[in-house]
């Protein structure tokens, strides 16, 4: 037996089993792997998230770090002012260049009174320029102030950027002792320099991307493809999910001081979910494996079950093939033995009554034989029979026919010889002359009896349309009126009683032909069913022709003889019903 039938599971119960349990562990293997990659995808992208959420928590801390380190010095240098003998606007620019020269991040360093103009600066354009609209004043009066919303002073004049823009600027106040604010302005440049060291930085660990957006949405630093455009709900920084973020809101400085600032470090998916298909595959290639062996195992378990089982199977199978005459059942209690001990009383059972039959069998071939040749000698006599029904309906044909005609021209030439001597010769040709008629008239009917007695066409056509044929012949040879009724069960006959009630109708015409002197017949076949019963057959041949007395025989005239023996040989009950003057009318009933 070859292996692709050892796992055909119509051929074996363990290849059924084993089949049956590997299609169960594969589904279930299949659901159990969506189901642990699904949690796995939850999992990693979280994972993802809090890792990317720590990253930008980095990114806030460092960047408020920097940013708190500026306002210390910033501090540091108005403290310094503040501490200054006298606020000389020589010596006070003196000191706000050195600041600069020291922290060049600072793009602008000025002083501004208590009446809100500027003294000193490190630029120029600025100075005697009143401020004390501006909100870093009136804000740095009170307590340090850093803001991203730069507002010009009147008449600074600032450089262009390389895009045709005024650059961003960080603005960044401390209040004075005695009055007066010291402010500066912080380089958006240094502060791009300073996020794109802790993007390299952050990058080391994989491919992230770093943004700031200001608390309007406006996105300071990211991707340049962000840069200037504003964050909003209709286009998030996940972007419909091809990015996993992390997001810390709210950058703070010291003393509750804030730009309100959100820091965003965002990674591809494809990128950050890595470890998801890693693990759906690893997941599903485990538990399949251990499918695979469960069927394996289950198949192997099933068919050491079922061994018994296949060596019952075996020896049934070598009984139905004749090659043991009963079967050896297995040993046991369990349902095998049971199954196998029953059926080795079955066959053994089977066995008895085969021989049984075997013999019965042998007697009744001997007795089909004995009845065959019985039944043998009754047909050879039945067709001896038949030939001699047969004759006499050839010599019933013959004497209405040939008899008649040649009775006819004896009689003519009879009369001929007698009367020659005084007839005329034109009477005499006469005479001959209807002798020759007489003579072809018999001519033409011994042909047409002969014709009939080879062929009727019921066989081939059915009754009805062999009688139909009857009837139009009948017709145009006598120019009689025939009608002719039959119903559909009788027209379909083609069996040898068919054929036998066409001859009676034929010579019940013939007979109506040459002795009824009619002008009408009417023919009628109708089948009458009565549930319970057999169908019954009716037939009615009727003429108005001058009729007889059926009681009184007519010696030499044999075709009422033929019609009741014809109807014996069907089982047909025949009445005839006639009177001189009154027509005539044949009728038969037999079971169809």
């Amino acid at each position: 037996m070859s292996l692709r039938q050892r796992l055909d599971p119509r051929l074996h119960i363990a290849a059924a089993i084993g089949w049956a349990v590997f299609v169960v562990v594969t589904l279930a293997a299949l659901t159990a792997a969506m189901l642990a990659a699904g949690q796995a995808d939850q999992r990693a992208r979280a994972d993802a998230q809090d890792l990317l959420a720590e990253i930008a928590t980095q990114l806030r801390d460092a960047v408020s770090m920097r940013l708190e380190t500026r306002r210390w010095l910033l501090q540091a240098t108005a403290a310094q002012v503040s501490a200054a003998p006298q606020r000389d606007p020589a010596a006070l620019r003196h000191t706000l260049l050195a600041a600069q020269a020291q922290f060049p991040e600072f793009a602008w360093i000025g002083v501004a009174d208590a009446t809100g103009h500027v003294v000193a600066e490190t630029g120029e354009g600025a100075l005697g320029a009143d401020v004390s609209g501006l909100a870093w004043y009136q804000q740095g009066r009170q307590q340090p102030f850093v803001s991203d919303l730069h507002v010009a002073l009147p008449g600074e004049r600032r450089a262009l950027a390389s895009d045709g823009k005024a650059p961003a600027l960080i603005d960044a106040a401390a209040p004075l002792k005695g009055g007066g604010v010291l402010v500066a302005y912080l380089s958006w440049e240094w502060f791009d320099q300073q996020v794109a060291r802790m993007s390299q930085a952050l990058n080391r660990n994989g491919p992230v991307e770093l943004m700031i957006v200001a608390h309007d949405g406006r996105v300071l630093f990211g991707p340049p493809a962000w840069a200037g455009r504003t964050l909003g709900a209709d286009r998030d920084a996940a972007e419909g999910g091809a990015y996993v973020i992390g997001a810390r809101a709210r950058l703070r400085l010291a003393d509750s001081m804030g730009l309100g600032w959100t820091a965003i470090v965002r990674q591809r998916a494809d990128l950050a979910l890595v470890p998801v298909r890693t693990t759906r595959r690893t997941v599903f290639l485990i538990v399949f494996a251990a499918g695979l062996l469960s069927a394996a195992a289950a198949v192997a378990v099933t068919r050491l079950l079922t061994r018994r089982l296949g060596l019952l199977a075996a020896e049934a199978e070598a009984v139905r093939r004749g090659e043991r005459r009963l079967l050896a059942a297995p040993v046991g209690t369990d349902e095998v033995g049971r199954i196998g001990a029953t059926l080795a009383q079955v066959v053994d059972h089977l066995q008895t009554e085969k021989l049984a039959l075997q013999n019965l069998n042998t007697e009744l071939d001997r007795r089909v034989a004995e009845r065959t040749l019985r039944i043998e000698h009754m047909a050879e006599d039945a067709r001896h029979a038949a030939v001699t029904r047969e004759r006499l309906r050839i010599a019933r044909d013959l004497h209405d026919t040939l008899a008649h005609s040649l009775m006819a021209l004896l009689t003519q030439v009879r009369l001929v010889r007698k009367l020659r001597g005084r007839l005329d010769a034109q009477e005499l040709d006469a005479e001959l002359q209807r002798a020759e008629e007489v003579a072809t008239t018999g001519l033409a009917d011994a042909r047409a009896a002969i014709t009939q007695m080879r062929d009727t066409g019921v066989r081939d056509s059915g009754l009805g349309l062999a009688l139909q044929d009857l009837v139009r012949r009948f017709g145009e040879r006598t120019g009689l009126v025939v009608q002719l009724g039959t119903d559909e069960i009788v027209s379909r006959s083609t069996d040898e009683r068919a054929e036998t009630l066409f001859r009676i109708i034929e010579e019940a015409l013939r007979n109506v032909e040459r002795h009824a002197g009619a002008q009408q017949v009417r023919i009628s076949l109708r089948s009458e069913s009565v549930p319970g019963r057999p169908t019954r057959i009716h037939v009615d041949v009727a003429d108005d022709g001058v009729g007889f007395d059926p009681s009184v025989a007519r010696p030499g005239h044999f075709g009422l003889r033929g019609i009741q023996e014809q109807a014996a040989l069907i089982g047909a009950a025949l009445a005839v019903h006639s009177a001189p003057g009154q027509g005539a009318r044949i009728a038969l009933e037999f079971d169809a």
